[in-house]
């Protein structure tokens, strides 16, 4: 079963519908103690970094996420759910600390000489380039498919070696990373159509191996 973390992101109820697509048995969480039996845990996101952090911090769910990865159990970030894996983030001035898993800021896109007039949020489908790391992930998908993107900010992973994919909005950035039992994308693969599928068919047949 996997347990998916539900502090009021707006699109909860699509990653469900997607996971149930994919085959995964998903039961919603709101506590600690819901958690209960799951083998896996996904962290889906939409909106502020700082509105889902404080969120998870009031349900006593972000040192249950820490300890859970901590633990090398299965746990999938989506969005949001990738950036708060971060150290902290540019966004509105934010306050929140991330949950540290890995280090980095989550920083904003910025316009460049290139392209002076960049449209941000970025909203639309990018060319994601797999990298090894992103075996796991991508198996079974074509190399540079593409997925759906719906930001403003992303993470600047310290460590090279967990960048899953990589893709360019302005500048390149690392659209997924991916170690040892922890998995997240910028990208929203419930929103992505038959590689998004993919993806979170993989992710539940790594739950059900481990």
């Amino acid at each position: 079963m996997l347990a998916l973390l539900d502090y009021g992101s707006g699109n909860i109820r699509s990653v469900e519908k997607a996971l149930h697509a994919a085959g995964a048995d998903v039961r919603r969480v709101a506590s600690p103690a819901d958690i209960g039996a799951a083998r896996g845990l996904v962290l889906p996101g939409v909106g502020a970094f700082d509105d889902c952090l404080q969120a998870l911090q009031r349900q006593a769910l972000a040192g249950a996420v820490q300890d859970w990865i901590s633990a090398g159990r299965p746990f999938l970030g989506i969005c949001v759910g990738y950036q708060a894996l971060f150290d902290r983030s540019e966004e509105f001035n934010s306050c929140a600390l991330g949950l540290g898993v890995f280090h980095g800021p989550v920083i904003r896109f910025q316009p460049t000489a290139a392209e002076p007039h960049l449209k941000i949020p970025q909203i639309g489908w990018n060319e994601v380039e797999i990298t090894p790391a992103g075996a796991p992930m991508f198996a079974g998908i074509p190399d540079r498919s593409h997925f759906y993107f719906v930001h403003s900010f992303f993470p600047k992973p310290q460590e090279d070696s967990i960048v899953a994919g990589r893709t360019e909005y302005g500048a390149p950035f690392a659209a997924a990373v991916c170690r040892d039992n922890i998995w997240a994308t910028q990208f929203h693969p419930e929103k992505s159509q038959r590689v998004g599928l993919q993806l979170l068919r993989n992710f539940s047949e790594f739950v059900r191996r481990n």
